[in-house]
């Protein structure tokens, strides 16, 4: 019986793990296999210039400077971007969950309705709203008695304006999680909380973080491996510049696959990204159950 329990189970789960299989271990397997080749335009056309060259692209990659520039540059959005998000999404979730907040459905949806909207076409609106002339934020800022700031110009606040926009709008997202997380925390907690006189901020830190904290890990995990495949931002916005302080390691891998054609390298860049994404999330799981959040 038990047998045949467990053979059933595997053909419920053989269209998921095929699934699965077509749609991410085929193209990781392709990725490692185009990496360790010279695969190019030439290739491309005629397979006969294909050949084979071991660690070779993966030396390049750590002797090129403009790679480790653009994983420094990554690193620091995810630094910087990942807990903005999870902080503004947070947040966002208390206020909607709040007893006295009214028109919830409303403000549910506003905050919801950046995720819905196309990257590209509310990237070209940031991009004139942070215009150093036009824009309405210099605008602003001017009737403050501040000067314009070159947001997208200047290496200082490139990266900074294009983390605003990656929270603003990714944040909705992240924001549905954390309220189903929080609507299913039991209201006596809170009563038990109130009648020994404790505040909100204590009821926050003593019930709401504890009892949010699987839900923090699932979210911490899946916003840390969206900030690695930064691209669409920076390439709508940028373009990688100004002095290649907006380069990440996918916008790296775009231009060596698709404009320098070296596909054998692009693909290198890729596996070395999915190794770091790897890496990173497999500790936090290890962290997570140790602290028994999953």
């Amino acid at each position: 019986m038990m047998k045949r329990n467990s053979v059933a189970g595997w053909v419920f789960a053989a269209p998921s793990i095929l699934v699965l299989g077509m749609f991410f271990g085929v193209p990781v397997f392709a990725a490692l296999v185009l990496s360790v080749t010279d695969f190019d335009l030439y290739a491309l056309a005629d397979s006969s210039h294909l050949r084979f060259v071991g660690l070779g692209n993966y030396i390049e990659l750590l002797q090129t400077p403009l790679f480790w520039k653009s994983l420094w540059n990554t690193t620091y959005f995810v630094l910087l971007g990942v807990p903005m998000s999870i902080a503004v999404s947070l947040g966002a979730a208390l206020l909607l969950n709040a007893k006295a907040s009214r028109f919830k459905a409303l403000f549910r949806t506003a905050l919801f309705a950046p995720v819905v909207t196309t990257l590209v076409a509310v990237a070209v609106i940031w991009r004139y709203l942070f215009h150093i002339k036009y824009g309405l934020v210099n605008f602003g800022l001017s009737h403050l008695g501040i000067a314009p700031i070159d947001w997208l110009g200047d290496p200082r606040w490139a990266m900074p304006t294009i983390m605003l926009f990656a929270v603003w709008k990714n944040f909705g997202y992240n924001m549905v999680i954390f309220l189903a997380g929080l609507q299913a925390i039991p209201q006596d907690l809170y009563e038990a909380a109130r009648i020994d006189g404790a505040s909100r901020w204590k009821q926050f830190l003593h019930i709401t973080l504890p009892m949010l904290g699987p839900v923090l890990m699932v979210v911490g995990v899946i916003t840390i491996s969206g900030y690695f495949q930064l691209f669409a931002e920076p390439y709508v916005m940028t373009r990688g510049d100004p002095l290649q302080s907006t380069v990440s390691v996918l916008y790296f891998m775009f231009e060596e696959g698709f404009k320098w054609w070296n596909l054998g390298r692009a693909s290198a860049v890729a596996f070395l990204l999915f190794l770091i994404i790897l890496t990173v999330t497999t500790v936090m799981l290890r962290f997570g159950r140790k602290k028994d959040l999953i």
